[in-house]
């Protein structure tokens, strides 16, 4: 098994353990068609438009 041959400083322990690592929040946008807020390059789950086009067609609409 393996086992380690130094001992790992204070300083080299916690700087693996520090929160520097975490990932960011996703950035959000507003949607052209009704302002809502949604990922970017993604189509809005709320009206079903993207670049100013229909992509997704809801059934209360259709």
């Amino acid at each position: 098994m393996a086992v380690p041959k130094k001992r790992v400083s204070r300083t080299r322990r916690d700087k693996r353990r520090s929160n520097v690592w975490k990932l960011d929040a996703p950035a959000f946008s507003r949607c052209e068609h009704c302002g809502e807020l949604k990922l970017a390059h993604r189509v809005c789950k709320v009206c079903g438009y993207y670049k100013g086009k229909e992509i997704i067609v809801h059934k209360e609409r259709a």
